[in-house]
């Protein structure tokens, strides 16, 4: 019998998915929380075998439960089901420890479908969220300029964001000023700049700059 604890601060969704899990067979709805700080409370309580979990409630939204749920309770297996598909949503989620992402849309047969599923250890997406992951991937996998830099260039763009002359920097990195002139030249090439005010802004714009 798989145990589930249903969190939504919805009475409506709650009773309506209560009572489909309650006729499954294999199903067995053992708690119910209306926040996400009693979702933690009930998870770590109750330990159940699947946590449905809604995003948006007070108190605690679902991707904050997921996050101190799976501090204290890694194995914790938590299924995100919500109405929300925005990036502030998917990405805390996820990045929080929930396995599985579904719509509040999805049928009744689906959801009970992805609990099997994510018991089992395997991950259920809407395919919004899939292409979303994809995305992310993809981009964070692009190398950008500023990965072309050496650890000296990178020490030069920062002095130029204190705004120290040529002299100034080769004189506090010990260098000649010939050399911070090949450096600046360099950084500016590789950041595809036309100045030393554009590799300030780039910089910053990258948070290269504490």
């Amino acid at each position: 019998m798989i145990k589930i604890l249903l969190v939504d601060d919805h009475e409506m969704v709650r009773i309506g998915v209560s009572a489909y899990l309650q006729i499954q067979p294999d199903m067995e709805v053992i708690g119910e929380a209306v926040n996400g700080r009693e979702a933690v409370e009930k998870a770590l309580e109750l330990r159940p075998d699947i946590i449905l979990m809604d995003m948006v409630m007070p108190e605690m939204n679902g991707a904050e439960a997921t996050a101190a749920i799976i501090k204290e309770w890694s194995e914790a297996k938590i299924v995100i089901v919500t109405s929300f598909l925005d990036d502030d949503k998917v990405y805390p989620a996820l990045e929080a420890g929930a396995i599985s992402y579904i719509l509040k849309t999805s049928n009744a047969k689906r959801i009970a479908e992805a609990i099997r599923e994510t018991l089992k250890g395997q991950t259920v997406l809407e395919p919004e969220v899939t292409t979303k992951m994809m995305r992310k991937m993809r981009a964070g996998n692009e190398r950008q300029p500023h990965d072309e830099l050496t650890e000296r260039e990178h020490e030069v763009l920062l002095h130029l964001a204190k705004g120290k002359t040529n002299q100034e920097i080769a004189d506090d990195l010990f260098i000649a000023l010939k050399t911070v002139k090949t450096h600046v030249s360099n950084l500016l090439a590789k950041l595809e700049v036309q100045d030393r005010t554009q590799a300030v802004i780039y910089a910053f714009k990258h948070d290269l700059v504490n």
